[in-house]
């Protein structure tokens, strides 16, 4: 997401104080009360140059996960969820941000559809489909570390237009919207099903960028090595949809950029050693837990 950076935000002072200079006002010439003005313009500008806080996103993505699941709803199996989590979490520790403002939960969508989301502040779904797709333990971790990648990159709050943004950061910070009238409330109510509305179109219709992509399994890889995973999770899956043709489809499978070119960027980023003795241990679990 871009925010309005501090030169632009000394910018509009500069023109606050232009225009009050073109008005024939000098600054030994103001009351008071337009001194305070001011002071208060520049506290506001300053604050709608802020990004979003670690709070802000927890709470967007609680709100972009319920749209998700109004849409595909959770697969009621306590026991996948519990699994899903134990080797979500154990990946997450092994990630540069272990824990988040409202922590990391994983959860199932029931759904044949091929697909996963990362949600804003750590909730990531992945579908039915996808889980039945994996033919691992090992493959469900690299799909779960591409996703906790777009998680930690911030990649979801990205999609929010900043104009929008800094829109509501602005109505926030001002003096009048502390009283928050029923006009500024219901303006604050459409900007935030607004910004919910970006990340969910990104999530679902758009995917992610190029870079974007090519960063979170780049990450992936990272993070299925450090937590005891074969990092070649992640390029047999993606290797075997791009051999049955499924790739490309949103999500993990986003078409930017397209399967082959994310086989390239991850066999480019070379092979790391790991231990394999707990793959066959892992295999087993997987295919006690996975219906």
């Amino acid at each position: 997401m871009m925010f309005p950076s501090p030169s632009a935000a000394r910018r509009m002072i500069c023109l606050l104080l232009a225009g009050l200079s073109l008005a024939g006002c000098r600054l030994e010439d103001l009351t008071p009360q337009q001194i305070g003005m001011i002071a208060s313009s520049v506290q506001t500008i300053g604050k709608a140059a802020r990004p979003v806080s670690d709070e802000e996103e927890y709470y967007i993505g609680r709100a972009v996960a319920a749209q998700l699941t109004a849409t595909y709803p959770l697969y009621r199996n306590k026991r996948l969820t519990e699994y899903l989590n134990l080797v979500g979490q154990t990946l997450a520790l092994h990630t540069e941000q272990p824990t988040t403002f409202g922590g990391y939960h994983f959860a199932v969508l029931d759904t044949p559809e091929i697909n996963a989301f990362a949600c804003p502040g750590g909730t990531v779904l992945i579908t039915r489909g996808m889980i039945a797709s994996v033919k691992n333990e090992d493959e469900l971790a690299a799909v779960l570390a591409h996703e906790l990648g777009h998680v930690i990159h911030r990649d979801g709050i990205a999609a929010i237009q900043s104009s929008r943004w800094s829109q509501a950061l602005l109505i926030i910070g001002s003096q009048a919207a502390r009283e928050f009238s029923s006009k500024d409330t219901a303006q604050l109510v459409s900007l935030f099903q607004g910004s919910i509305d970006d990340v969910v179109k990104t999530l679902v219709v758009n995917g992610y960028g190029r870079d974007q992509e090519k960063k979170a399994d780049l990450a992936a890889l990272g993070y299925l090595a450090a937590a005891g995973y074969d990092p070649q999770g992640l390029v047999g899956y993606l290797d075997r949809l791009q051999e049955a043709g499924r790739g490309s489809k949103g999500g993990i499978l986003a078409t930017h950029p397209g399967t082959d070119e994310r086989l390239e960027n991850v066999r480019e980023a070379g092979a790391v050693s790991v231990d394999r003795s707990g793959f066959p241990r892992r295999s087993k679990r997987f295919a006690d837990m996975v219906p």
